[in-house]
């Protein structure tokens, strides 16, 4: 290291608060800090101004209705199409601009550019494809896709039919997939034969056909993408499965009539982590959700038409949903879709792809900035990276010393972050700083956006004192939020609105979202997120429920009790630490550890592989007989163990410790 690189990595050792630089500024599409002032004033009219980055065939009568919370309605008697707004309201002036630049991860020959007009085409014509399979307005139609380009085209053509749609990430197990359907009375799904990991062909489609077994109610019909080309298995298809390609090309050409949808009706389901082990399917709906992600994309992201943004998400999760696909496209930008790894073929793949299609946003995970640095600064030193201007971070807190390195080695110390904090539930960012106007605090997420009324508060609700740490509450409604849990409205307010709110109140003063974290604020109103509060596990920025995990575990022939809890890793941010007591006559060997492993592998995905499984005789418990998860991950965690008086079985603890600590 010089002695220059030295003192300026000292410099930025010191430093604790960054200006937004002055050039970034100039450009900003926010840039004016009376936002905030005018937000509050205007509440809720302050929200006509996402309503009006959308174009409404049916204007709405009211911004709000809060005649029923926390059943809250936006833009209430308007009506418009998710997918013309996304694709047709931009034919005119950029029909011929790329809309998505989906990079394959196999070779450059894989990379394929569509503009809007071809991607308007084509979902036209998958759209007319499935409204012929008897698609209708409100079938929920469930696809199960890695990262191509016709997952985006499937949902957009399921938005402009008007049928929800629900995505289950394609890393998720075959039981995933069935729970899912069921949850949601699915009775389509759009697939894919395989895809590519790492150079290698992963089959997709024997997984999907297990999934599809596991579903009670009669699936209708199937369609499947042929990715793999002459790497797939060459499967023989049944009567209800079709090849998407086939579909597409039997409707060549056809114009679909974008269907009107209220401003409440359904756009799609998501299914998120529960500590009841059963996933939760949240409901997002079509003004609201839309307004609130092109909203956040043009004033946190800084989106502009002619940008080439790239958000490195899977579309599989929310923030691909938001922030590749509805976000960026209603704006009518570029937006960019990469199916493989940050590794493969090298550890710079993430910076070629900046470089050749000079991409002006990156929007990313603390997960992979970690392994970046872990990598090392070689990597982007290989590639003009200079057409950044600004750089994101999204699914969990980001340490200081991971921002300072993403600020020096990615941004040239020339583009704001934003460190987004925000949900599934949330539907788009809700606490982050405007990088047109906020200073930075390395570490902390910043204050709440304008219009948004988040609190740091204490058991009792109270806000707590600049410095302390209590929960994050959210305090009014927003146009993004979540409406209620799919078909389960009691669990909507259990999960999210009794801890803080009086449920029998008709006031909407009276109901607070609580959504689970841990939060500090600073005397300047900046909020730091501390981490989950419930039994949810976030592996890598994904939100994983202990319970689910929990109970694929006990299911392994020969468990007789698991506890699952997380532990800090250098990598992923948090990892599974599994504690399990076997039955008498099993063996706690490599054999039992390697079965717990695949079994969870098989009910949830490799994402919830645990990091370690901790074999004990017994589980640290109350007199009451509740396992003290507290003590077990300060175990994981190598930390001070907390009080151990209320345990019954104290002894317990260190012979715990040992273990892990031999392991």
């Amino acid at each position: 290291m010089s002695e220059d690189t030295a003192e300026l990595e000292a410099r930025l050792e010191e430093q604790d608060a960054f200006e937004p630089p002055a050039e970034f500024v100039e450009q900003a599409n926010v840039s004016d800090d009376a936002i905030y002032e005018e937000f509050e004033e205007e509440w809720p009219e302050c929200w006509e101004r996402a309503a009006d980055l959308l174009d409404w065939e049916e204007e709405y009568d009211e911004v709000l209705d809060a005649s029923d919370p926390p059943f809250y309605e936006w833009f209430t008697g308007g009506s418009l199409n998710a997918s013309a707004n996304c694709l047709d309201r931009h034919l005119d002036e950029r029909g011929d601009e790329a809309a998505i630049e989906w990079v394959g991860e196999p070779s450059d020959e894989e990379n394929v550019t569509y503009t809007y007009e071809e991607l308007h085409r084509e979902v036209n014509e998958f759209a007319a494809a499935l409204r012929d399979l008897g698609v209708g307005e409100d079938d929920v139609v469930t696809m199960y896709m890695p990262m191509i380009p016709e997952l985006p085209i499937a949902m957009l053509a399921c938005a402009r039919i008007g049928a929800p749609h629900s995505v289950v990430f394609a890393g998720f197990s075959a039981d995933a997939l069935a729970t899912r359907m069921e949850s949601a009375d699915s009775e389509y799904l759009v697939t894919a034969n395989g895809y590519y990991r790492r150079g290698d062909a992963l089959d997709h489609f024997e997984k999907t056909r297990e999934g599809l077994g596991g579903v009670d109610h009669e699936v209708s019909d199937v369609v499947v993408v042929d990715r793999l080309g002459d790497d797939g298995h060459g499967y023989d298809l049944e009567d209800e499965e079709h090849y998407y390609a086939a579909l597409v090309a039997d409707h060549e050409g056809a114009a679909v009539e974008p269907v009107s949808r209220d401003a409440e009706d359904m756009l799609f389901l998501m299914y998120t982590s529960g500590t009841t082990g059963k996933p939760k399917g949240v409901k997002h709906t079509t003004g609201g959700y839309l307004s609130w992600v092109s909203w956040t994309s043009q004033a946190v992201l800084d989106v502009k038409p002619e940008d080439t943004y790239w958000c490195s998400a899977d579309i599989g999760w929310i923030t691909g949903h938001s922030y590749i696909v509805y976000g960026p496209l209603a704006l009518g930008t570029t937006s960019v879709m990469y199916e493989g790894t940050p590794d493969h073929p090298e550890r710079d793949r993430l910076w070629d792809i900046v470089d050749e299609y000079d991409v002006t946003q990156l929007y990313t995970a603390p997960t992979a900035i970690r392994a970046f640095m872990k990598w090392g600064s070689q990597y982007p030193e290989q590639h003009d990276l200079s057409s950044l201007r600004l750089l994101g971070t999204v699914g969990e807190p980001i340490n200081p010393r991971a921002w300072k390195w993403y600020y020096k080695h990615i941004g040239d110390e020339s583009c704001p972050i934003v460190d987004t904090w925000w949900q599934t539930e949330t539907g788009g960012m809700m606490v982050t700083t405007l990088p047109g106007v906020s200073t930075m605090k390395p570490g902390s997420a910043g204050p709440p956006l304008p219009g948004v009324d988040a609190r740091v508060v204490d058991t009792t609700g109270e806000e707590v004192d600049a410095g302390r740490a209590g929960y994050l509450t959210v305090n009014k409604p927003w146009p993004g939020m979540l409406r209620t849990l799919y078909k389960n409205d009691e669990r909507f307010i259990d999960e999210y609105w009794a801890e803080y709110s009086d449920t029998d109140s008709d006031d909407m003063d009276d109901w607070v979202y609580f959504p689970e974290d841990g939060a500090k604020i600073d005397e300047d109103g900046y909020v730091t997120v501390l981490g989950r509060v419930d039994d949810v596990i976030n592996v890598s920025g994904h939100r994983l429920g202990t319970m689910e995990i929990e109970s694929s575990i006990v299911g392994v022939e020969g468990v007789a009790e698991a506890a699952v809890v997380g532990g800090s890793h250098d990598v992923k941010g948090e990892a599974v630490y599994a504690y399990v007591i076997t039955e008498d006559g099993y063996d706690e060997d490599e054999e039992m550890r390697d079965r717990i492993v695949q079994g969870v592998e098989d009910a949830i995905g490799p994402i919830a592989r645990p990091e370690q499984v901790i074999f004990t005789p017994e589980l640290p418990k109350t007199r009451s007989g509740k396992i003290m998860r507290r003590l077990l991950e300060d175990i994981a965690n190598e930390e001070e163990l907390g009080n151990t008086s209320t345990l019954r079985n104290p002894d317990v603890v260190e012979d715990i410790q040992q273990k892990v600590g031999g392991d």
